[in-house]
């Protein structure tokens, strides 16, 4: 059987010995697949990626990365990893877009060392592959908001990409409500980014709010509740209308349009 890339054993964790946010956290997320975390606000969904990325320490539990401890992973080998695409991130300087590319490649460089050419190039690889490459010169503020999550998601694959080999199965994407704020044709082109870096073997766990955009790209699902053990498995077994009713305490339903799922509440 494969290996896991991301394991959590019975983690538990929270901010306050007496309010625990995350307990008894137990899944396997195996490699070239999309995990979704759905869950309501304050159900620990950031705090988890938070976790898988070291910044956090659990209470209890164990979390293994490719069959190793996190804990026992020096932070920039966890660099060359994982990569995180966050909901948004403050620009204090007018970097242009291939410069604020270029900074997924710090785990990769000395201390105070320079990007190479050979870094460029990934970074120009990473900006085509979400399809900004032409804007490459522009100044960061001067972009929108789909543009910014584009370049956020650039940077992300700038940071795990390597020059001897393309960013494979032993790579974790990690991606903190992705589609938030975006309009209709934004969400769809990062849908279909998900979806190829998928099919090329990429291992993607994203936090969402959105029910359509899990459907639209989810192979498992991680149901969150707060302080309650959650409830992991592919999207079939876990992305019911009786689940989602109770961590979402309103009438949800399940119904087919056109020979796919679409969610309705009331």
């Amino acid at each position: 059987m494969t290996v896991p890339l991301l394991s959590f054993r019975n983690v538990s964790f929270g901010y306050h010995p007496s309010h625990p946010i995350l307990k008894d956290v137990d899944f396997d997320l195996r490699p070239g697949r999309i995990a979704a975390i759905l869950g309501p606000n304050g159900a620990g969904k950031t705090t988890l990626l938070s976790l898988t990325l070291g910044w956090l320490s659990a209470w209890t539990g164990e979390i293994h990365l490719s069959g190793n401890p996190l804990r026992a992973l020096p932070p920039r080998e966890r660099g060359r990893l994982m990569a995180l695409v966050p909901q948004s991130e403050h620009t204090p300087f007018d970097y242009t877009v291939l410069e604020y590319t270029l900074m997924g490649r710090a785990p990769h460089l000395p201390p105070l060392e320079m990007p190479t050419a050979a870094d460029n190039e990934i970074a120009l690889n990473a900006l085509d592959q979400v399809g900004i490459a032409a804007l490459a010169q522009r100044p960061v503020p001067q972009l929108s908001g789909g543009e910014r999550q584009l370049l956020l998601l650039a940077r992300a694959l700038t940071q795990l990409a390597n020059p001897q080999s393309p960013i494979t199965n032993h790579h974790l994407l990690l991606l903190d409500e992705p589609t938030a704020h975006l309009d209709l044709h934004n969400k769809f082109r990062i849908i279909e980014i998900m979806r190829r870096l998928r099919d090329s073997g990429v291992t993607l766990l994203m936090t969402n709010h959105e029910p359509d955009v899990v459907l639209a790209v989810a192979d498992d699902v991680l149901l969150m509740e707060s302080g309650v053990p959650p409830q992991f498995g592919t999207l079939d077994e876990v992305f019911t209308a009786e689940s989602l009713s109770r961590i979402y305490r309103l009438s949800i339903r399940l119904v087919q349009v056109n020979g796919h799922k679409q969610v309705l509440w009331t």
